[in-house]
């Protein structure tokens, strides 16, 4: 598998800071995306997953004023319906393998963010955005005599109460991010121009945390609200049982024990041993 760092896609600007990784969409003018932008973006998110060095991933755009708007209209008109079918599984695919891997995803919205581009920011664990009051939200795909078909008739509702998503989507309405904020939709809303620097100061306090205990969490959130509770709570105890006795484990109780800074980092990359305080 390829390293993340190592990646070099058409659609999307890719770094690695720190062990946090970057994930950019770059399709002028409006960060449109088709199969082929959902392709490059369903690799990223591969990689993601294989490489122990991304410990964090922000997931914006290159766009100054667009973060997407969505699926490509003019692929709905040239392509078949059977193929564009086919896209809209292929996002959902993409939508659940990043709820399904143990990384955190963090969206960074710093411009429109319309249909698809919503469903986009709705896949990540949290949701950073700008607040300018030019700035579009919304899933507009009733005036295309369609439905969110990305995930949002599913995600959405379960951000919000179920009222007010339907009425979204049924009306097309276009709200600010303030307002979006507000309903729940994003989590933190930072003045326009520094949405990326709070969310790179998140994303860097979770680097620092146990890989593996974020990722348990965050697969007993995701997966287990899908489950009856009693499911659900066996879920929980089996991810617990993986992390009972782990090396991460060791390092946390015997840094707590012994006054001192936990290195999860150098635990889980193979530079220290659990258990044993870091030179530093």
């Amino acid at each position: 598998m390829q390293a993340f760092s190592e990646l070099d896609l058409e659609f999307f600007q890719t770094d690695l800071e720190d062990h946090v990784g970057t994930i950019r969409i770059d399709r002028p003018p409006a960060n449109a995306h088709n199969i082929d932008v959902l392709l490059e973006l369903q690799r990223a998110v591969e990689t993601v997953r294989f490489d122990e060095d991304v410990r964090a991933v922000l997931f914006g755009s290159a766009n100054e004023k667009f973060f997407s708007t969505g699926f490509d209209i003019k692929a709905l008109q040239e392509e078949s319906g059977k193929q564009v079918g086919y896209a809209s599984q292929t996002s959902k695919e993409i939508i659940m393998k990043m709820r399904t891997t143990d990384t955190i995803f963090i969206a960074v919205v710093d411009g429109h963010c319309m249909g698809g581009g919503l469903e986009l920011a709705l896949a990540c664990d949290f949701r950073y955005v700008g607040n300018d009051d030019n700035y579009n939200v919304g899933m507009p795909e009733i005036h295309l005599g369609l439905i969110a078909g990305e995930a949002g008739t599913q995600l959405l509702p379960r951000y919000i109460d179920r009222s007010t998503a339907l009425k979204m989507m049924i009306t097309g309405e276009t709200i600010s991010p303030e307002e979006a904020t507000d309903r729940g939709i994003f989590d933190e809303l930072h003045p326009a121009g520094e949405v990326e620097d709070a969310a790179r100061e998140f994303a860097q306090q979770i680097a620092q945390k146990s890989h593996m205990a974020v990722g348990h969490n965050k697969l007993a959130v995701n997966e287990g609200l899908e489950m009856p509770l009693w499911d659900a709570l066996s879920h929980e105890r089996e991810l617990q049982n993986r992390l009972l006795g782990s090396d991460v484990e060791k390092e946390g109780v015997n840094a707590f024990l012994g006054d001192h800074e936990a290195d999860f980092l150098a635990v889980e990359l193979g530079e220290k041993e659990p258990g044993e305080p870091s030179d530093d």
